[in-house]
Protein backbone atom coordinates (compact mmCIF):
# COMPACT_ATOMS: atom_id res chain seq x y z
CA UNK A 1 0.00 0.00 0.00
CA UNK A 2 1.40 3.38 -0.90
CA UNK A 3 2.23 6.13 1.59
CA UNK A 4 -0.52 8.51 0.41
CA UNK A 5 -3.22 5.91 1.06
CA UNK A 6 -1.71 5.01 4.44
CA UNK A 7 -1.65 8.67 5.46
CA UNK A 8 -5.26 9.21 4.36
CA UNK A 9 -6.40 6.03 6.12
CA UNK A 10 -4.69 7.07 9.35
CA UNK A 11 -6.61 10.34 9.15
CA UNK A 12 -9.84 8.36 8.84
CA UNK A 13 -8.90 6.27 11.88
CA UNK A 14 -8.17 9.43 13.85
CA UNK A 15 -11.14 11.54 12.71
CA UNK A 16 -13.71 8.87 11.92
CA UNK A 17 -15.24 7.36 8.82
CA UNK A 18 -17.86 9.98 7.96
CA UNK A 19 -19.70 7.87 5.38
CA UNK A 20 -19.46 4.40 6.93
CA UNK A 21 -22.85 3.01 7.87
CA UNK A 22 -26.13 2.09 6.26
CA UNK A 23 -29.47 3.66 5.40
CA UNK A 24 -32.83 2.13 6.07
CA UNK A 25 -34.91 1.75 2.89
CA UNK A 26 -32.43 3.39 0.49
CA UNK A 27 -33.51 4.41 -2.99
CA UNK A 28 -30.54 2.46 -4.33
CA UNK A 29 -28.68 -0.45 -2.76
CA UNK A 30 -25.54 -1.60 -4.56
CA UNK A 31 -23.88 -4.89 -3.66
CA UNK A 32 -20.42 -5.57 -5.09
CA UNK A 33 -20.84 -9.34 -4.77
CA UNK A 34 -21.06 -10.90 -8.21
CA UNK A 35 -19.99 -7.75 -10.04
CA UNK A 36 -16.46 -9.04 -10.74
CA UNK A 37 -14.92 -5.63 -10.10
CA UNK A 38 -11.79 -5.86 -7.96
CA UNK A 39 -12.16 -3.00 -5.49
CA UNK A 40 -11.66 -4.72 -2.17
CA UNK A 41 -8.67 -6.83 -1.24
CA UNK A 42 -10.27 -10.12 -2.33
CA UNK A 43 -13.07 -10.87 -4.77
CA UNK A 44 -13.95 -14.08 -2.99
CA UNK A 45 -14.62 -12.87 0.55
CA UNK A 46 -14.70 -9.07 0.63
CA UNK A 47 -17.66 -6.94 -0.33
CA UNK A 48 -19.02 -3.43 -0.26
CA UNK A 49 -22.62 -2.33 0.10
CA UNK A 50 -23.50 1.19 -0.99
CA UNK A 51 -26.71 2.77 0.30
CA UNK A 52 -28.01 5.80 -1.56
CA UNK A 53 -31.00 7.98 -0.75
CA UNK A 54 -32.04 9.86 -3.87
CA UNK A 55 -34.07 13.03 -4.16
CA UNK A 56 -35.06 12.90 -7.82
CA UNK A 57 -31.78 12.68 -9.75
CA UNK A 58 -29.67 13.93 -6.83
CA UNK A 59 -27.93 11.96 -4.07
CA UNK A 60 -29.33 13.21 -0.80
CA UNK A 61 -27.35 10.81 1.40
CA UNK A 62 -24.80 8.07 0.67
CA UNK A 63 -23.29 5.51 3.03
CA UNK A 64 -21.25 2.33 2.65
CA UNK A 65 -20.36 -0.80 4.56
CA UNK A 66 -17.46 -2.98 3.53
CA UNK A 67 -15.21 -5.79 4.62
CA UNK A 68 -12.38 -4.45 2.54
CA UNK A 69 -8.80 -3.43 3.04
CA UNK A 70 -7.75 0.14 3.95
CA UNK A 71 -7.33 1.17 0.31
CA UNK A 72 -10.96 0.37 -0.45
CA UNK A 73 -12.12 2.24 2.66
CA UNK A 74 -10.21 5.30 1.46
CA UNK A 75 -11.75 4.96 -2.01
CA UNK A 76 -15.31 4.68 -0.69
CA UNK A 77 -14.92 7.57 1.74
CA UNK A 78 -13.73 9.75 -1.14
CA UNK A 79 -16.46 8.39 -3.44
CA UNK A 80 -19.14 9.37 -0.94
CA UNK A 81 -17.55 12.78 -0.40
CA UNK A 82 -17.45 13.45 -4.15
CA UNK A 83 -21.00 12.29 -4.85
CA UNK A 84 -23.18 13.39 -1.92
CA UNK A 85 -25.37 16.30 -2.96
CA UNK A 86 -24.59 15.82 -6.64
CA UNK A 87 -26.88 14.84 -9.49
CA UNK A 88 -26.34 11.70 -11.52
CA UNK A 89 -25.23 13.87 -14.46
CA UNK A 90 -22.64 15.62 -12.28
CA UNK A 91 -21.42 12.30 -10.93
CA UNK A 92 -20.89 10.95 -14.46
CA UNK A 93 -18.22 13.65 -14.89
CA UNK A 94 -16.17 12.53 -11.86
CA UNK A 95 -12.85 11.08 -12.97
CA UNK A 96 -10.18 9.02 -11.26
CA UNK A 97 -8.02 12.14 -11.06
CA UNK A 98 -10.43 13.65 -8.52
CA UNK A 99 -9.66 10.78 -6.13
CA UNK A 100 -5.92 11.16 -6.69
CA UNK A 101 -6.15 14.89 -6.04
CA UNK A 102 -7.84 14.29 -2.68
CA UNK A 103 -5.75 11.31 -1.52
CA UNK A 104 -2.48 12.05 -3.24
CA UNK A 105 -2.07 8.54 -4.67
CA UNK A 106 -1.42 7.93 -8.33
CA UNK A 107 -0.28 4.34 -7.99
CA UNK A 108 -1.62 1.91 -10.58
CA UNK A 109 -3.48 -0.31 -8.06
CA UNK A 110 -5.26 2.69 -6.51
CA UNK A 111 -6.20 4.14 -9.91
CA UNK A 112 -7.54 0.80 -11.17
CA UNK A 113 -9.60 0.21 -8.04
CA UNK A 114 -11.04 3.75 -8.20
CA UNK A 115 -12.08 3.07 -11.79
CA UNK A 116 -13.81 -0.12 -10.66
CA UNK A 117 -15.60 1.72 -7.83
CA UNK A 118 -16.87 4.31 -10.32
CA UNK A 119 -18.02 1.47 -12.61
CA UNK A 120 -19.87 -0.17 -9.70
CA UNK A 121 -21.64 3.12 -8.98
CA UNK A 122 -22.47 3.57 -12.68
CA UNK A 123 -24.01 0.09 -12.82
CA UNK A 124 -26.13 0.92 -9.79
CA UNK A 125 -27.40 4.12 -11.39
CA UNK A 126 -28.17 2.31 -14.65
CA UNK A 127 -30.31 -0.20 -12.78
CA UNK A 128 -32.02 2.60 -10.86
CA UNK A 129 -32.83 4.51 -14.05
CA UNK A 130 -33.66 1.50 -16.23
CA UNK A 131 -37.28 1.39 -17.36
CA UNK A 132 -37.14 -2.43 -17.08
CA UNK A 133 -36.29 -2.11 -13.38
CA UNK A 134 -39.89 -1.57 -12.32
CA UNK A 135 -39.36 -3.89 -9.36
CA UNK A 136 -35.74 -3.29 -8.49
CA UNK A 137 -35.99 -5.65 -5.53
CA UNK A 138 -35.80 -8.55 -8.01
CA UNK A 139 -32.31 -7.53 -9.07
CA UNK A 140 -29.41 -9.52 -7.68
CA UNK A 141 -27.36 -6.41 -6.99
CA UNK A 142 -29.90 -3.76 -6.07
CA UNK A 143 -32.70 -4.12 -3.57
CA UNK A 144 -34.61 -1.76 -1.31
CA UNK A 145 -32.98 -3.39 1.71
CA UNK A 146 -29.74 -5.33 1.99
CA UNK A 147 -29.78 -9.11 2.23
Amino acid sequence: MDEAVIKYYRGLLKNGFQYAGSLENPSIFINSVGENLPICGSLSRDYVHIFIQMEGQQIETIKYLCTCDPTANVIFEILCHLTEGKTIQEIKKIKVEAFSAICGSRQQDFVKRVGNALELLTRGFKRYLSPQAVDISQSQNISPTPN
